[in-house]
């Protein structure tokens, strides 16, 4: 039971379930019991014997065998499963939902979400679904969390309210729809990016914190992010990529950007690149000397210089880089007309990061035009530019087809790869994060 000052009159006895105790799932148990909360909570029942024992010692905790034990007797359920699974998982368990119940879910992509809860759940029970928006290591103290009171009464809204407090977390109301086009606008494009990065890598056989060409600045951020992006589970952005509409166009159009300015590199048009992407730079981040509104950047200079895997050669010193991931980042924006700026509430740590380092590039008029000569006269980066291509075409074919079994396969291979670094990189890239988060603070 949590402590009565911490919640309405008539939840003294509230109970929560959740399906589904994955990452985010356990994190969410342990946050809301740790306040008070009574949990009920459960996942495949090949895992009730493990569950079980890991929460013996928490009382507020209890593992059921399955979601209709769950479902019958919790007050407000959370559903926080794959976003390929969830009809399926709603469609078992759903029409044991305890009556006059709040039910939601954690997926990234709402639309199939919201779909199942309306087709299998009872008439009479609410609808309130959530979405945290950072990574289950992230302190979700101060972060986006998404509310979409779909079909409920304020009261039910205010009864998820009270539960989610504990959390910290900077609430956002959103529809479903406007959920799932800001996902698409801070998510889509930047795990194209990165995911696109580590393909080329592991396709070259290149471990880049080993090579002084990518130690250093903007390559400390690269590397970082594509590391903690793999270090992940494979569905937490097939989901959104695969099932959201917005989402999938994007992808599609990362991989024309990145196409045609690889076919702009190649044939030496500097003149060309740099219309085109001066162009972009205009569109994206107007005329003003440092972000969206012409205040300080997201990310200070000094950050990117620190928190490397590896250490420059005196054998082999950095190197201009033609930074063709971001280029077409940006690219991609202008042709789709985001301004990444516009949804700054609702970013994750990681949008803000990645942002923050295309921003950076992007209003460095001495860097960016650096990388733009490196791209037409610097052979150095043209075998991992064309694996690049080649994984930004391939990922956008994945998710056109709809394939998440191709997209599992494709992203376990290089995960495998990089794994050794993973429990490194993830240390030097909280640490990343944190200073990124600090100096962003206003």
């Amino acid at each position: 039971m949590a402590a009565s000052q911490d919640i309405p009159a008539g939840m003294e006895n509230f109970v929560v379930g959740l399906i589904g105790m994955g990452d985010m799932g356990r994190m969410y148990a342990e946050k809301l019991s740790e306040a008070g909360w009574r949990i009920l909570a459960c996942d495949r029942e090949d895992r009730y014997d493990s569950l079980k024992e890991k929460y013996s010692a928490n009382k507020n905790i209890e593992i059921c065998r399955n979601g209709h034990l769950v479902s019958r007797a919790s007050d407000y359920i959370i559903y926080s499963v794959e976003a390929a699974v969830i009809d399926n998982v709603i469609a078992s368990y759903g029409p044991s939902t305890k009556m006059s119940a709040i039910v939601g879910g954690q997926t990234s992509c709402k639309s199939p979400e919201i779909a199942a809860f309306e087709k299998h759940l009872p008439a009479d029970v609410d609808i309130v679904s959530c979405h945290s928006l950072h990574g289950p290591s992230v302190d979700p103290k101060n972060q986006p969390l998404v509310l979409i009171q779909h079909r409920a009464p304020d009261a039910s809204l205010h009864k998820v309210e009270a539960v989610l407090r504990c959390l910290n977390s900077k609430f956002v109301h959103l529809t479903a729809r406007e959920h799932d086009r800001i996902t698409a606008d801070t998510q889509a494009v930047t795990h194209a990016a990165f995911l696109s990065m580590g393909k080329a890598w592991h396709a070259n056989t290149q471990f880049p914190w080993t090579m002084s060409r990518y130690v250093g600045g903007i390559e400390n951020v690269k590397v970082n992010l594509m590391l903690r992006i793999y270090s992940q589970k494979w569905h937490v952005y097939a989901g959104l990529a695969i099932l959201n509409p917005e989402a999938r166009e994007q992808v599609a159009q990362y991989a024309r950007s990145v196409t045609d300015l690889y076919k702009l590199m190649l044939v030496g048009d500097l003149d060309g690149l740099r219309t085109r992407l001066f162009a972009a730079r205009d569109k994206v981040f107007g005329t003003a000397a440092w972000g969206g509104d012409g205040g300080r950047p997201l990310i200070e200079p000094s950050v990117l210089s620190s928190f490397a895997l590896g250490q420059p050669s005196d054998d082999d010193p950095p190197r201009a880089n033609n930074h063709l991931s971001l280029l077409a980042m940006v690219d991609c924006w202008a042709a789709l007309g985001i301004v990444p700026y516009d949804h700054m509430l609702c970013s994750t740590p990681l949008f803000r990061l990645r942002l923050g380092v295309t921003e950076y590039l992007f209003r460095t008029p001495a860097l960016l035009d650096a990388a733009l000569v490196t791209a037409v006269e610097d052979q150095t980066y043209r075998s991992d530019d064309l694996e690049f291509t080649f994984a930004a075409r391939a990922w956008a074919e994945c998710v056109s087809l709809g394939h998440f079994e191709t997209w599992r396969k494709r992203f376990e291979s290089t995960q495998e790869f990089f794994e050794p670094r993973f429990a490194e990189a993830k240390v030097v890239g909280d640490q990343m994060m944190k200073k990124v988060f600090e100096s962003s603070k206003p």
